[in-house]
């Protein structure tokens, strides 16, 4: 079998699909209001070098990712184990060596990686911005206020995702993640901004 028709076969065992789209977009959405709540701090607060702003949001996405990647991999790989236990007592076998075995070794890897790859990969995303002005490049819009930008249309675009996979209007849902963004944006602003 080839692999990829072998991993296919092992995220249909596992039912892995559904999990993994859901760490997906639970851990993404964290990761893009993490860094809003990241930039918005700094906007309200007296002015910081863009450097220091890079660095905090920097160590802030490694964190996330680092947190997704060992949390995911630890709970997921338990309750694989788990799993992969009681159906062994219930067929009286060992099923280490079986397809079932090696989904139960495999998955939590899988799930680990998107778990914290999703927060890295939005919140460099949104930190894009920070990145190319620190590098000197021109923008044509303050770089913080840009970040701010690209994170809301991020938080649009996994509302979209969602209903998207929900079958529901794909733009309501949108709105409705975006509106969860700007609410935290204003409250951000409401007690910090002071």
């Amino acid at each position: 079998m080839n692999p990829f028709k072998r991993f296919g076969l092992l995220l249909r065992i596992s039912q892995t699909q559904g999990i993994a789209r859901r760490y997906f977009v639970v851990n993404g959405f964290d990761g893009a209001l993490t860094m809003l709540g990241l930039i918005m701090g700094f906007l309200v607060s007296p002015v910081a070098d863009l450097s220091i702003i890079v660095n905090a949001c920097l160590g802030a996405a490694i964190a996330l990712g680092v947190s997704g990647v060992s949390s995911a991999y630890i709970s997921e790989s338990a309750e694989r184990r788990r799993a992969l236990e009681e159906l062994e007592e219930a067929m009286i076998s060992d099923l280490q060596q079986t397809t079932h075995g090696v989904a139960a070794r495999g998955v939590p890897l899988l799930i680990a990686l998107i778990n914290g790859l999703a927060p890295l990969v939005i919140s460099l995303l949104i930190l894009g911005p920070l990145f190319l002005s620190n590098a000197g490049i021109p923008l044509p819009v303050s770089p913080l206020y840009s970040a701010i930008m690209i994170a809301l249309f991020l938080v649009f675009l996994l509302g979209v995702f969602l209903g998207r996979i929900a079958g529901v209007s794909w733009f309501r849902s949108g709105i409705q993640t975006l509106l969860v963004a700007v609410v935290t944006t204003a409250l951000i602003y409401l007690f910090t901004g002071l």
